[in-house]
């Protein structure tokens, strides 16, 4: 992602998945205006001074989460997201931080929901209708109501 408008849409309408190694906000993929339609996965990586004060400590830690990302053997699904992790992904060893990696990534859903005033069609947390019971046209009502004929 390149543009703070990128960033605050993920944060506005994304869904957040926790792991004491590392924090992802993620929601669904959708092409830039003009851009050709190319499903992938669209991750920045920001590591606030809060979370890790010396520059030295904030670029190692995104260095191995961009190379644990780069070599995931199941690939990334297409999303946008913010990932940030926490001062533990500086001293796990490496594979662990690709299985938690893996296991954060196994938990986006296919079509993230949108959170709160995101998107068209009024209230995302509205009840959708539910259709009135109708009995398919081909089933028989029950037989003892009727002229004795078995279906």
């Amino acid at each position: 992602m390149k543009t703070e408008r990128e960033f605050r849409r993920v944060r506005q309408q994304g869904v957040m998945l926790r792991d004491p190694l590392l924090t992802l906000r993620v929601t669904d993929y959708r092409p830039r205006h003009g851009e050709a339609w190319r499903p992938r996965a669209i991750i920045g990586i920001v590591v606030p001074k809060k979370t890790l004060r010396r520059a030295v400590d904030r670029n190692r830690a995104r260095r191995r989460v961009r190379e644990a990302l780069r070599t995931l053997p199941g690939g990334l699904p297409p999303c946008r997201a913010i990932l940030m992790p926490n001062p533990g992904v500086l001293s796990v060893p490496f594979p662990e931080l690709q299985a938690v990696l893996t296991r954060v990534l196994a938990q986006v859903p296919g079509r993230v929901k949108r959170g709160k005033g995101g998107g068209k069609g009024g209230n995302p947390r509205a009840p959708s209708p539910v259709p009135a019971a109708v009995p398919p046209a081909d089933h028989a009502p029950d037989s003892a109501t009727t002229s004795g004929k078995t279906p």
